[in-house]
């Protein structure tokens, strides 16, 4: 699933090649994906070609794995784009380049096309009238790189929690943008196992965790999210059932945690009794 480095990556491009071009049409290839609070219905689909064409793509904004893209002058409406398992964005000119699995496609007055992909149909596309009340109506914790989101207030989100440390990064009520991959990663370069609970880390733990888990979601963002550009210290790209620790070469195994599966270094990640 797309975590909050992908959603970034995808907020920079949707805003590299899609601001203020009037949007000529809307086309709705998979109607479910398209939601208002109702759920997905042909309503939806209607308010959203109505809403947006004529309109054009004035701003972006990320919380957690959620990109908001406000409308221009015409609109004071926010498209919500969010990715469900496989999903992100291409931009093309030509349709013989229109990507497989384009469920909404977005035409634009200079020619070009804004094509949102997402092949299970997981994703949803929505419009709301305030960001600020989308995010409390979904109790999303703050974003992992949010500002605000010091060491004061992530010792204050962690203090007293029993949860295992994956499950609490996991939890995008606490801290909204981080999946499976990332924290596993964030646990890896802080050494800290995943199934160890939060209760039992010390106060220097947390705060390692803590600059860790910023470090490396900013890291990622750097490298565009692919795994082939991350740093060799890294354990994402070893991730798969014959990887080995980049630290010290040993064999990682492979836990349960919230019914995914996290992948640690026995000997770097030893679990806290």
């Amino acid at each position: 699933m797309p975590e909050l480095p992908d959603v970034e990556t995808m907020r920079w491009y949707l805003q590299s090649t899609s601001l203020h071009q009037e949007i000529q049409a809307v086309e709705v290839h998979a109607p479910g994906v398209v939601r208002s609070d109702g759920g997905g219905d042909q309503s939806a689909v209607r308010e959203l070609r109505e809403e947006l064409v004529g309109c054009s793509f004035a701003s972006t904004r990320r919380h957690g794995k959620w990109l908001f893209v406000a409308l221009d002058d015409h609109s004071e409406r926010t498209l919500v784009l969010h990715f469900g398992m496989t999903g992100g964005l291409k931009t093309f000119k030509d349709m013989d380049d229109e990507p497989e699995y384009d469920r909404v496609l977005f035409r634009f007055a200079n020619g070009y096309q804004l094509a949102y992909v997402s092949q299970r149909k997981l994703g949803q596309v929505r419009l709301i009238d305030d960001v600020a009340g989308f995010i409390d109506r979904r109790e999303l914790g703050p974003d992992a790189l949010d500002a605000d989101l010091d060491l004061a207030a992530f010792r204050n989100l962690v203090e007293g929690r029993r949860v295992m440390a994956k499950a609490l990064l996991m939890d995008q009520h606490t801290i909204a943008g981080i999946g499976n991959v990332y924290a596993d990663e964030i646990l890896f370069q802080a050494g800290v196992h995943p199934r160890t609970r939060v209760s039992a880390l010390d106060d220097q733990t947390v705060e390692r965790l803590f600059h860790r888990m910023k470090e490396v979601l900013r890291t990622a963002i750097r490298c565009q999210a692919r795994p082939d550009r991350l740093p060799d210290t890294f354990l994402a790209p070893h991730r798969h059932a014959e990887g080995t620790c980049p630290a010290c070469g040993a064999r990682l195994e492979r836990v349960k945690v919230s019914s995914r599966t996290a992948y640690y270094c026995p000997k770097c990640q030893r679990r806290a009794p």
